[in-house]
């Protein structure tokens, strides 16, 4: 496994880390044996990083995960990564708001402590302007999301922090310039690479605004996430998730599905759809690593074999 720098956090992060959300349906099912069997085999090929969220699931990847770790007790060192949203229709004070999602997320993860705490909101100009959207004020603003995870921080709670890259280019860009978080998880792939580049958007795509290169200059980890496109890349039917969720929904599911299979044609040299994904995302020079929602010990090593790093 090749592992790369995490950014200005120095952390030595795999190359290919362990996505515990709902689209391949593993951390979010009930099926402990095949969980523990997933994650065993994802820490034997090298992966270091294990992202989950409460939102995946209802808590229940969090509880899975926490599980299956605690249960094979990994014998090198694994970081875990989770997130919190912060519900546009809450009176609650978003410092209390976080530390009470934080606090549910380490009982069901079974840890007292994570490595990276992520806002799990996109960030628009204005709150809603995109499903739970929230804007730069009320991340940078006095006893808003960048000084609560700060007071996180200083207690030892979480070491750092991290956005989710989603929302209006210009939006995210004065969060991310502000120096206040650590990371950024941003979609990013062959068919909608505007996240790391200036290339013209294809129609009904969402454009990332080449935020890749403001998170270098700020010396900020990536972790690229729908390498695959929610499977659309690898010709797999949508999950039972892509049918129901309102951030990448089925219509753009279809979409990517439809380019994928004129892309899949172009691929010469034996070459698979699985190989080309992960190069194309991890020749980024920004990107540190490509989250990958396993479900299987198979997809562990069909990953492992085609990026050996």
């Amino acid at each position: 496994m090749q592992y790369r720098t995490l950014g200005r956090t120095g952390i030595k992060v795999s190359a290919i880390s362990f996505g515990a959300g709902p689209v391949s349906g593993l951390m979010t099912g009930t099926d402990a044996t095949a969980q523990r069997e997933v994650v065993a085999a994802a820490i034997e090929a090298g992966i270091n990083w294990f992202d989950t969220a409460p939102g995946y699931g209802a808590g229940s990847s969090e509880a899975n995960l926490g599980r299956a770790l605690s249960e094979i007790k990994p014998p090198q060192p694994i970081h875990i990564a989770t997130k919190v949203r912060i519900p546009l229709d809450s009176t609650e004070p978003i410092a209390d708001l976080i530390r009470r999602s934080v606090d549910e997320s380490l009982q069901r993860l079974r840890v007292s402590s994570v490595t990276l705490l992520q806002l799990h909101n996109g960030i628009t100009m204005g709150r809603g302007d995109e499903p739970a959207s929230i804007t730069p004020d009320d991340i940078l603003s006095r006893g808003g999301v960048a000084d609560a995870f700060d007071r996180l921080r200083d207690e030892g709670i979480i070491r750092h922090s991290g956005l989710t890259g989603t929302g209006q280019p210009i939006a995210m860009k004065a969060v991310i310039r502000s120096g206040r978080f650590d990371t950024v998880q941003t979609p990013y792939n062959a068919l909608n690479p505007s996240a790391g580049a200036t290339s013209p958007i294809q129609p009904g795509d969402t454009d990332y605004g080449n935020i890749l290169a403001d998170c270098a200059e700020m010396q900020m980890g990536v972790f690229a996430i729908r390498v695959f496109a929610a499977g659309a890349l690898l010709g797999q039917v949508p999950s039972a998730h892509t049918l129901k969720t309102p951030y990448f929904p089925l219509d753009l599911y279809q979409r990517d599905a439809a380019r994928a299979e004129l892309l899949r044609d172009e691929l010469g040299n034996g070459e698979s759809m699985t190989e080309f994904a992960l190069r194309f995302v991890l020749s980024h020079s920004a990107v540190s690593s490509a989250i990958i929602g396993f479900g299987s010990p198979s997809h562990v090593a069909e990953c492992r074999s085609a990026f050996p790093g």
